[in-house]
Parts: C-alpha cells; sequence; structure tokens
C-alpha cells in the first residue's frame, strides 16, 4: 500500500482527544459525546442542555490548522450570503479550532459546529433531492466566482495529479480491494484519457475554484423539503463539475445514475448556465472520480464505507472504465 490514511486511533483514544477538546468551551456546552462515524476524521454527536452540536476531530497529517480556518471563513461567507451551511461555535477564548498536542508531538485539530437538522437520503432517494443538491451547487460557484478570499486563505488542490496519481492525497487506486491485476490496464489507458483531456480542458477562472469537492448522499440533510449540505472538510480548489461527479460518488454503478445526474443538472441550470465545453468533460470528471474512489478504498480499507462497497465494486469500476473508452455514453449506470 502506497498511502496509510485512516486514524489508527482506537474509539475510546478519539474520544478522549474529543473530551480534551470539549473541556475548552463554556459550562453550557459541557455534555455527553458519542462516536456518530469515522472516515477521513471522526465525527461525535454533542448533546448538552437539550441541544446537539457535531464535533469534528481531525486525523493527522491532512489539514494544517490555516486550511481549516480557510474552510471556516468560506463557511462564514456563504452563511452572509444566505445558504444554510454548517456554523462552527467559539469556546472559550474565542477560538473556533481547537489544537490538541499529542504525546508524540504531532497535533490534532477539532472543531463544534451547530447542528443543522435533517435527514440524510440514500440510493433510494426522490431524484428531486438531486435537483435541490445541483441548484444549491451552482449557487456555491456562484459564491466562489465572486468571492475575495482573505489573504492567507489556503485549501487543498484537487486536480489530475493530486486525484489520481500513485502520489495523490488518497493512495494508489492499484491498492483498491479486488482489483484484478489484469485489469490495471484498462483503468491506466482511462486515465491517460483523463489527464489529456483535462489539460485541455485547462484551469481557466470559468471552469476551476474553490469547491466542496465531496457532495455526495451522506453530506446532504433533506429537511421540510429543502436540501442542506454538510461536511466542506475536503473544499478546495478543482473544477467546478467535480462537485456533479462527487455528488453520485461510490455508486455510479446504480442503475439510477444517469437520472440523478440528469436532475442535477436541470437543478444546477435553474441557476447558473453550464457551458458546452464543461458538459462535454463531464464523462471524464465522472471517470476521474470513481477511480479516485479506487485510491480511497485502498488507503480507507479499514473503515466501515470502504468494507461496506462489496467485492463486485472494483470490477464495476472496470466496467465504466471500459464504456468511458467506448465513449457512447455516460460512464455511469448497471
Amino acid at each position: 500500500m502506497t498511502a496509510k490514511q485512516y486514524d489508527t486511533l482506537s474509539n475510546a483514544a478519539l474520544l478522549r482527544l474529543a473530551e480534551q477538546a470539549l473541556a475548552r468551551y463554556p459550562a453550557a456546552l459541557q455534555g455527553s459525546l458519542s462516536l456518530l462515524c469515522r472516515s477521513e476524521n471522526a465525527t461525535f454527536l454533542l448533546q448538552a442542555r437539550g441541544k446537539r452540536y457535531a464535533l469534528r476531530l481531525h486525523r493527522a497529517d491532512y489539514h494544517q490548522r490555516a486550511d481549516i480556518e480557510s474552510e471556516l471563513h468560506w463557511l462564514d461567507a456563504l452563511r452572509t450570503g444566505g445558504i444554510d451551511v454548517p456554523q462552527a461555535v467559539t469556546d472559550s477564548e474565542g477560538e473556533t479550532v481547537q489544537t490538541l498536542m499529542m504525546k508524540d508531538g504531532s497535533v490534532r485539530h477539532a472543531v463544534l459546529f451547530h447542528w443543522i437538522e435533517g435527514e440524510m437520503p440514500g440510493t433510494d432517494v426522490d431524484p428531486r433531492a438531486f435537483q435541490q443538491l445541483g441548484h444549491i451547487t451552482a449557487r456555491l460557484h456562484q459564491h466562489s466566482r465572486s468571492w475575495q478570499r482573505p489573504a492567507g486563505f489556503q485549501r487543498i488542490i484537487w486536480d489530475h495529479q493530486t486525484m489520481v496519481s500513485p502520489q495523490s492525497h488518497w493512495g494508489d487506486w492499484r491498492d483498491a480491494p479486488n482489483l484484478r491485476v489484469a485489469d490495471r490496464g484498462i483503468v491506466e489507458e482511462t486515465l491517460e484519457r483523463v489527464g489529456s483531456s483535462l489539460a485541455e480542458f485547462g484551469k481557466d477562472a470559468r471552469n476551476y475554484g474553490l469547491i466542496h469537492a465531496d457532495l455526495r448522499l451522506t453530506n446532504l440533510l433533506l429537511h421540510k423539503g429543502e436540501t442542506r449540505v454538510i461536511d466542506f472538510d475536503d473544499c478546495g480548489f478543482g473544477w467546478y463539475l467535480h462537485d456533479l461527479a462527487a455528488a453520485i460518488s461510490f455508486v455510479e454503478h446504480h442503475p439510477r445514475a444517469a437520472e440523478w445526474i440528469d436532475h442535477w443538472v436541470r437543478g444546477y441550470e435553474q441557476v447558473a448556465h453550464i457551458s458546452d465545453a464543461e458538459m462535454a468533460r463531464v464523462p471524464t470528471l465522472l471517470i476521474q472520480r470513481r477511480i479516485q474512489l479506487l485510491a480511497w478504498a485502498g488507503s480507507h480499507a479499514e473503515t466501515e464505507m470502504a468494507q461496506s462497497l462489496g467485492p463486485q465494486w472494483a470490477d464495476h469500476s472496470v466496467r465504466l472504465c471500459r464504456r468511458y473508452l467506448e465513449a457512447q455514453r455516460l460512464p455511469v449506470g448497471a
């Protein structure tokens, strides 16, 4: 394996760190912590005086403190612009990011967020939810294009090199569980075409900028007919329509995936126009994301999410690569 990214601390150790971070907040925020999920980070539910909060404990070696503070700056600006996104809670000293020192000299960061109400959809979601998601994503992109970022703003880069090369942020796609050695050539051929297409596309400000980068089903909350977006931890600089590819992460092979994409585009176009050049790159961005997730599955093989993908997920990925190379239809679906 070329990348080790899963947090190896036990749940109990993570809970102790979360409690250490929570101790820095006022008495009104002291309460009970319970682990919600583990992926890039560990997320805890805090219940205090009848209210709920989400405490995000970052794993080591992913984001610097300045990266996290930059994320929170964008969230503040989005809320000012009327978009419902998470809001960080300040501690007793007015800080929004906690830095915890470990015994080995490394540091961990933590952020406490106000709770956002809503239900997480599954793959049986009403496709109209994707129309709402596309609508919201277009608003995020409009804000990104017009927002004057503060001095010192820094976020992760999501381009071809950092997404799908052997040295990508999430490791090497060759490490994906159940990926047959005989199928690597198909993936390599796909990546060669993807790289050429995106090099020609370029990183013009019209098609490349600050994006959420992980707008998938598990980061959506449906509440009273509205779709809300959470978890901006992976927000960074990438192609705007990567957010479309991310919307169907892990389920690109689902029979309804093309329908979901159609509704997402329909919702986006209600707010902003997708150029012909961008639409022509949608298949490329879709398959790039799927291969990026192969790398993720390899470097996060211990996670519940990776293990839930099943033994056929890599085979489906290769099948979608073949479909992309055929260039006759979107690389999604059964």
